[in-house]
């Protein structure tokens, strides 16, 4: 059976030791630890995450390297982030969101995971997201966050 490939940007990586959000996000991991998921980590999480708290650095060195998969962040993912700037989806200022969506999206992962509500999880960019990536010829990318994912099929 095929895993499925997910894109988790930084905030799902913070939000398993923030108090708010570790309820959906821990059992997300807890899936992941169990294989159900692959995990794509980008070299813009990388970025992102070496400057944040050790606990929450530690939440990615505790995931098996058999279930992640490293997405590079090249002109591709560049241009396609472009793309999402100069149809007005975002502003430069969130360069980096753009990054995540479209390393997620040239990686064809099949789901972006984040808590990040006003730039990525959000219904109406999700559509423009995906309107960009469909005149890229990119396929449309699932848009979640964590508690969408975080509980499988048990009884």
């Amino acid at each position: 059976m095929r895993r499925i490939r997910v894109y988790a940007d930084t905030s799902v990586f913070g939000g398993a030791v923030d108090e708010e959000f570790s309820q959906s996000s821990r059992p997300f991991f807890e899936r992941l630890g169990r294989g159900e998921f692959v995990l794509l980590v980008s070299t813009e999480t990388l970025r992102e995450l070496s400057s944040a708290p050790t606990m929450v650095r530690e939440v990615l060195q505790r995931i098996a390297e058999e279930y992640m998969e490293s997405v590079s962040v090249g002109t591709e993912v560049e241009a396609l982030a472009e793309a999402y700037m100069s149809a007005g989806i975002l502003g430069r200022a969130s360069r980096s969101d753009a990054i995540h969506v479209a390393a997620a999206t040239v990686a064809e992962a099949d789901l972006i995971v984040s808590w990040n509500f006003r730039h990525i999880v959000n219904l109406d960019r999700i559509a423009k997201y995906n309107a960009v990536n469909v005149l890229n010829r990119y396929r449309p990318i699932e848009i979640r966050s964590p508690a969408e994912v975080a509980y499988g099929n048990e009884t």
